[in-house]
């Protein structure tokens, strides 16, 4: 029996991987607190990821809680912050964006809709302070 002509062999392996390389996305930030964002009616699709800086609120996962408690948190990245630390954040995440991205620099806030008020308004005031006038707030569609 002759054998199998494996030259092509090694050209399908990297074309299988470089597919997946192609179609998986990394993830950028491990989510330490749970959100059930809200409903909202009136809705825009964000058109500038890249300029645009996420914060989390919500409490934390369950494998959490023992640790940071079951109170509502901030997370910037991948550490959990109180709304002082927010300012630091958003001049760097601004800081690090090109010239001309600046103007289109957004902070995107994801939170449960059970947060209270209260800490989304201290968020909002050191976002004030530190010029991030740019608010985005993530909801999804209604279910028909």
């Amino acid at each position: 029996m002759p054998e199998m002509n494996t030259s092509s062999l090694p050209d399908l392996i990297f074309t299988i991987l470089f597919f997946f390389m192609m179609v998986t996305t990394m993830r950028e930030v491990t989510l330490k607190v749970k959100f059930d964002k809200p409903v909202g009616t009136q809705l825009e699709k964000l058109a500038r990821k890249s300029c645009t800086s996420f914060i989390y609120i919500g409490q934390p996962t369950d494998n959490l809680k023992a640790q940071f408690g079951s109170g509502h948190r901030i997370q910037l990245n991948d550490k959990f912050a109180e709304p002082n630390e927010v300012y630091d954040y958003v001049v760097s995440e601004r800081g690090e964006l090109a010239e001309v991205d600046k103007p289109f620099f957004t902070v995107s806030i994801k939170s449960d809709h059970h947060t209270p008020m209260g800490i989304i308004t201290d968020t909002k005031q050191v976002l004030r302070k530190a010029y991030a006038l740019k608010i985005m707030y993530s909801a999804n569609r209604p279910r028909e």
